[in-house]
């Protein structure tokens, strides 16, 4: 949890100043983040996970933090007024930009603005972030999937059958093996599978009747679902598109699939 929160404020700190943003939301936050009165406003907001996976830290896995970027509506520009939650509730469909840091085995910035995706690794002796990843795009096929599984119990009766026909191996209606894989820090997932292909689930179940999922849109099912279309895959509620949804919450929760085409079709 400290590292969460200091995370976010250095987040906070290292955007507030710059003149691009009008104001700023954050997973760590209950409310949005206007910019302080003596810096200047931009035309943008910033949306983020300032540390996705954090429950992960204590065993050393991948973590990551998550990022997007939106238009700040007309009158916010020419007022400068404070923001408000519902300037933040735009569908995924228009944001800006979107992309993620890896904190792994090396650091790496995965960044899209809306013209395909590209990964840049940090070069440690020039401080410098080099283009190592250009164009990347997302396998149509694969024969990896990562489910929690522990959650069974609780899916729905189609994310039953896909997961029980995926298990079937080459006997099975898919005809082929699959591998599972389940790290627990989303933003590792995604990167994965830009990097080889597969399928991520985290659908809507029964578990908790009051909770539509488990993900926030805002802050990670949004900016992961438009890096990985950018990257020619595809992102799902379960049963619509994601970018297509409208927010209703600057904190809302959702059902997220997203990987392979063909995968996150059927």
């Amino acid at each position: 949890v400290l590292l969460d929160v200091a995370a976010n404020e250095v987040l906070l700190k290292s955007c507030e100043w710059g003149g691009l943003v009008a104001g700023m939301a954050s997973e760590e936050l209950e409310e949005p983040y206007p910019i302080p009165s003596e810096y200047p406003r931009g035309r943008y907001l910033l949306v983020f996970d300032p540390l996705d996976g954090s429950s992960n830290i204590d065993v050393n896995v991948s973590v990551g933090s998550i990022f997007s970027i939106l238009r700040a509506p007309q009158d916010v520009i020419d007022s400068g007024r404070d923001v408000t939650e519902a300037d933040f509730l735009q569908p995924g469909a228009t944001q800006v930009a979107a992309g993620y840091a890896l904190y792994g085995p090396t650091t790496m910035l995965v960044l899209s603005v809306g013209n395909g995706v590209a990964g840049f690794t940090l070069n440690p002796n020039l401080g410098e972030f080099v283009l190592t990843h250009p164009q990347i795009q997302v396998p149509a096929d694969t024969h990896e999937f990562a489910i929690n599984s522990s959650n069974s119990r609780f899916w729905e009766p189609p994310v039953k059958r896909y997961v029980d026909e995926c298990l079937a191996g080459k006997t099975g209606p898919r005809g082929k093996d699959f591998n599972t894989r389940w790290i627990a820090s989303m933003v590792a997932e995604a990167h994965r599978i830009l990097m080889r292909g597969g399928v991520f689930l985290y659908p809507r179940d029964t578990k908790d009747p009051s909770k539509s999922g488990r993900l926030r849109l805002l802050y990670e099912a949004n900016p992961i679902g438009f890096v990985i279309e950018q990257a020619g895959g595809r992102a799902s509620t379960g049963r619509q598109p994601m970018l297509g949804v409208k927010p209703s919450a600057l904190h809302q929760r959702i059902g997220l699939v997203f990987g392979s085409k063909n995968e996150v079709e059927r």
